[in-house]
């Protein structure tokens, strides 16, 4: 009579977070099942079920993780830089950064939206992260260094200039292949389009 793979093996929750991020990278983020992922991680089909209601609660995870590290990495950037457009401009390069250390991630967080907004835990850490690109900015305007105006707009100006080179990077749309190329671009437009901190 066949045993059924046990539920647990270690963290089991870890396991079954990496071996999402592994399917990622081969098929995208909507292109596997839970069965599929239990088949990797080397767990019984019903196991995911212990810490994942579906795919999507599975995908907020991830997407959390993400979040999570892109605050902490844009947070550190900036922390280096005593002047504040400085910081913001450390910032916006570190996101770029980020997406080329986790393109899984990156994906699963703006590529499974549904699966971010339903999941108040995911959700909240997005939010985290985009509250850290809007204090950098009305750091900015506080020191003259950014005109004045609704600081929501001068954070989402900012926010697709660097989404924008973050997603070709990833998807191989720009002709840089290395990825000090890539941030040596990324660097070049966040110069040209944020004005030069004054002397």
């Amino acid at each position: 009579m066949r045993r059924d793979k046990p539920y647990h093996h270690g963290n089991l929750r870890a396991a079954l977070l990496d071996s999402a991020i592994a399917l990622v990278a081969e098929v995208g983020p909507a292109g596997f099942t839970l069965r599929e992922l239990a088949r990797r991680a080397g767990v019984s089909h019903n196991a995911p079920y212990r810490h994942f209601r579906d795919r999507d609660a599975l995908m907020a995870a991830v997407a959390m993780q993400g979040f999570r590290e892109l605050t902490r990495t844009m947070l550190r950037a900036a922390g280096g830089a005593s002047d504040a457009l400085e910081r913001l401009k450390r910032a916006g390069l570190s996101y770029i950064a980020f997406a080329l250390r986790r393109p899984e991630h990156f994906t699963v967080m703006f590529d499974a939206p549904t699966a971010v907004k339903m999941h108040p835990d995911s959700a909240q850490a997005a939010a985290e992260a985009f509250a850290t690109l809007l204090n950098l900015v009305k750091d900015c305007q506080e020191t003259r260094q950014l005109p004045p105006g609704d600081p929501h707009e001068f954070a989402l100006l900012a926010w697709s200039m660097v989404h924008g080179v973050a997603k070709l990077a990833i998807t191989g749309r720009l002709p840089y292949r290395s990825k000090a190329r890539i941030l040596k671009f990324a660097g070049f437009v966040i110069e040209e389009s944020l004005p030069a901190p004054r002397a």
